[in-house]
């Protein structure tokens, strides 16, 4: 990916399409080799799943959404996990026809590994880097974080 070296209107506008264009299909393959390492007895499906219950008990339905899975995925899913002993459900008490996923204790252990795991992995390889690679994953980090804040808000925030 070249680096932006103007500030003219073309060459960022450029910047930005090859950002479009290049940025998820490099961070989902990130993801992957890094869960693939971290994670070979779970699914990347059920390290998300058991990280968006990492900030608490959560509905199916809302699980679904945030993972990019249909609801009836996420049951099966929510369903292995619960034979492993990783989550709970209930009956939501407000609503009694929706259930709620709680993570057990084996539950955060599992998921605390997996990122144990994926950070020595990724230290492992980032050692590798010169400072420059260092200093600019630093920076794109930073931007990610903005980013995906922006994204969570929504286009009417």
């Amino acid at each position: 990916m070249p680096v932006l070296e103007t500030t003219d209107s073309t060459g960022r506008s450029q910047a930005i399409d090859e950002v479009a264009s290049e940025l998820v299909p490099v961070a989902a393959l990130l993801a992957r080799l890094l869960v693939r390492r971290a994670a070979p007895a779970m699914s990347r499906s059920e390290a998300g799943l058991l990280s968006a219950l990492s900030a608490g008990p959560r509905r199916i339905t809302e699980l679904a959404d945030l993972e990019g899975h249909a609801q009836p995925t996420v049951t099966l899913l929510i369903k292995r996990m619960e034979e492993r002993g990783w989550v709970t459900r209930e009956r939501d008490p407000g609503d009694g026809r929706a259930v709620v996923v709680s993570l057990t204790g084996e539950g955060t252990a599992a998921i605390e590994g997996v990122r144990v795991r994926y950070r020595a992995a990724l230290r492992d390889h980032l050692t590798t880097l010169s400072d420059e690679e260092i200093v600019a994953l630093t920076a794109a980090t930073a931007a990610l974080s903005t980013l995906i804040e922006a994204l969570q808000k929504g286009p009417d925030e």
